[in-house]
């Protein structure tokens, strides 16, 4: 059985999904998973074992230009490339009309999705032949999986299962040397913010139990914000600097890695003893490789959308509540205290 899955964007959303691979397999041992996404994420599905193929997609930049030769070129590439293989489902479990377009150019014999009801695009549900009625109120991993189960006729039953597996890296550049936590204060937009001075003192809290802090960015505005609270927690091992080399400061308070891929940044959350992190893609699949892991919502649902995986994971916060400090220090102590005992 060959099953085509669109889950294209965003990071999160992306990690979210990758559970169905796990129960298609456990049901199907020789299904052929391929995945539709973002270029910028395919390191993510790429990460499951299950998953025979990623389809690079480019929609995002594609939509700025679309008048422009190598953006049809591109397009048509990436139609031939997607109809190569003649399907026998495409599960789309984005329910975006975007999604949805995506899936009818597919070459498939059966085309699954949410329904009229469920669909955030409710018209994207015209697309398929067979729609899941699925709660909204479900976690967001709990809705990916419901698609893929009413499509392919079982019955969830088991807790669910990310299976990623990350890539071993040598990193070129002088990763934490010792036991480490890695904080992730950056957000897509300022409402997701958190104080600093709440940062800082989250850091100060895990460098006196012994763990270096190790500051993950990905933009210029990022980088200049983990400096400044790097720089206000003590020692700095800034792999960042341009220019910088591989030098290692002996028991740095905080590390700050070079801008890293996907799969490097996920190599850096594997090995790390506690992760704390706003709502982005990065702390989400800090949770799905099994990290113990905070998440700390300042304007999105902290229910639906909850950090979670096989480690214990927090979610505080939510629309327009800002977590306390005193209630983000004691998810981490219960995390640390919990890895400890495990």
């Amino acid at each position: 059985m060959n099953v085509l899955v669109v889950k294209m964007s965003s990071m999160g959303d992306i990690v979210h999904a990758q559970p169905l691979v796990t129960d298609i397999l456990q049901r199907f041992p020789n299904a052929k998973i391929d995945w539709v996404c973002e270029s910028a994420f395919v390191a993510i599905p790429a990460m499951h074992p299950g998953v025979s193929d990623v389809i690079p997609i480019a929609l995002r930049r594609w939509r700025r230009n679309l008048t422009d030769p190598d953006t049809r070129r591109a397009f048509k590439a990436f139609v031939e490339r997607l109809r190569r293989v003649q399907y026998d489902w495409v599960i789309d479990c984005q329910g975006l009309i975007k999604s949805a377009f995506v899936s009818r150019l597919a070459r498939a014999t059966h085309r699954a999705g949410l329904s009229w009801a469920s669909s955030r695009d409710a018209v994207a549900s015209l697309a398929y032949d067979r729609k899941a009625l699925v709660d909204k109120s479900l976690h967001v991993v709990a809705r990916n999986r419901q698609v893929a189960a009413d499509a392919l006729g079982y019955a969830i039953s088991a807790p669910a299962r990310f299976g990623l597996q990350v890539p071993i890296l040598t990193a070129d550049w002088c990763a934490p040397q010792h036991a480490y936590a890695v904080l992730i204060p950056g957000a897509s937009r300022d409402e997701k913010l958190w104080p600093e001075g709440h940062w800082q003192a989250v850091a100060k809290g895990l460098s006196g139990q012994g763990l270096q802090v190790c500051w993950l960015w990905g933009s210029t505005p990022e980088r200049e914000r983990v400096l400044r609270l790097a720089q206000a927690c003590g020692s700095v091992q800034d792999a960042a600097a341009q220019g910088a080399q591989p030098v290692d400061i002996p028991h740095a308070t905080s590390v700050i890695p070079p801008f890293l891929s996907v799969a490097q940044a996920a190599a850096l959350l594997a090995d790390a003893r506690l992760v704390v992190g706003l709502d982005t893609g990065f702390t989400h699949l800090a949770g799905a490789l099994g990290r113990p892991t905070v998440g700390i919502f300042c304007d999105f649902d902290a229910t639906q959308c909850a950090v979670t995986g096989d480690a214990p994971c927090e979610s505080l916060g939510g629309v327009g509540q800002i977590p306390a400090l005193d209630a983000v220090q004691a998810a981490i102590e219960r995390l640390l205290m919990s890895a400890k005992v495990g």
